[in-house]
Order: structure tokens, then C-alpha cells, then sequence
């Protein structure tokens, strides 16, 4: 079996205990240099992988690469504060909503499977991209009850209002802009902003 030993730990395909320190040579106890030199003639002579089984903490990867980690997650974080400090308070939206078996709130007359609920889905935004009115195609694709009388006109709602996916793609909307197919647990969507 491959080991590679680093101050006083086996690392054996993933497995860790504490071993007696051993020349890799099996020449009983090494010492101070001698330690070190086996050490390292034993990995370099045995051709030994087990240092890719290393923990990534094993040579300060965690102390390098945690903190630059950390500001990188920071600065994304605070990029986010600002995006959505600098969106409206509120907006009005319609939508086109395609459920499938698994949606939440679906009424029982939606059987199709998730998969057929997301090309059903696409199969709409091609017809929008393609010309045809919003309020045309929600009458025919939406299986939200009431949305084809009110052209699935959402009303005014703020970001909190919404499930998180659907808020994130509608607020980032331009007025007017229509949305790719999103995805929440009440199937799948297609988003205009109104205003």
C-alpha cells in the first residue's frame, strides 16, 4: 500500500491515523535529517500518488486559498446589496406559467411531466421571440387559473412578494424585456415587465 507521511500522519487512499514515525526504507525509527531524507526518498522512489488523496488542507491550500475565498463571496455579496438597492421598490409584471405534476398549487387537470412542462415552456417563449402578442400566448399556455383573462397581468408586487428565482429574473428585467424560461416550485415561467 502507497503511505505518504507528513508530520506524524498516514494518509492512506484517504484514510488517517497516527502512525510511529518510520523510514519509508523500513529501517526502523528515523530521526531529525535522516526522517526527512527518507521521507522524501521514500515518495520520490515508491512514484507514491496518495498525494493527490491529500486533505486540501494538507501544505496551507486552506490558509492560502480560504481567504481569498472569503473576499471573493464578500465582494459578490455586497455587489448583490447594491444591484438591488438601486432597483425600484416595486414593479408590475405578467407572466406565462406552464406547471407540471410536481408544482406547487397546480390545479388536477395538469398531468404532464416536468420534462413536457419545460419544452411546452420554451415551445412559448419561441412563439413570443417570434412576434406574437404576450396576452395571445398566455391564453394558450398558461395553466395559472384566471391568467387568461387578465392577460397574466401580476400587478404591482415587491421583491419579497415573489418566490426568490422569479423575483431575481423579474427585477433585473428592463420594462418591456421578456425573461428566458425560469424555473420554481410552481413550474416553470415566462416573465414580461411592465413597468
Amino acid at each position: 500500500m502507497c503511505l505518504a507521511r507528513t508530520r506524524g500522519l498516514v494518509y492512506a487512499h484517504g484514510v488517517t491515523h497516527v502512525p510511529q514515525p518510520r523510514c519509508p526504507s523500513g529501517r526502523g525509527r528515523s530521526t531529525g535529517w535522516r526522517r526527512a531524507a527518507c521521507l522524501a526518498l521514500g515518495l520520490v522512489a515508491s512514484g507514491c500518488g496518495a498525494g493527490a488523496t491529500w486533505p486540501d488542507w494538507v501544505g496551507g491550500g486552506l490558509a492560502v486559498t480560504g481567504p481569498l475565498r472569503l473576499a471573493a463571496e464578500e465582494a459578490a455579496a455586497t455587489e448583490e446589496r447594491q444591484r438591488i438597492a438601486a432597483e425600484p421598490e416595486q414593479i408590475t409584471a405578467s407572466h406565462v406559467l406552464v406547471m407540471h405534476r410536481a408544482s406547487k398549487s397546480k390545479p388536477p387537470n395538469v398531468i404532464r411531466s416536468r420534462e413536457e412542462a419545460q419544452a411546452r415552456a420554451q415551445e412559448c417563449l419561441l412563439k413570443l421571440r417570434g412576434g406574437i402578442k404576450f396576452e395571445d400566448v398566455v391564453g394558450e399556455y398558461s395553466d395559472e387559473p384566471g391568467a387568461g383573462a387578465r392577460g397574466g397581468n401580476l400587478g404591482a408586487f415587491k421583491r419579497d412578494a415573489m418566490v426568490k428565482a422569479f423575483s431575481d429574473a423579474a427585477f433585473h428585467l428592463k420594462v418591456g424585456e421578456i425573461s428566458e424560461v425560469i424555473e420554481t416550485p410552481y413550474g416553470f415561467h415566462i416573465i414580461r415587465r411592465t413597468r
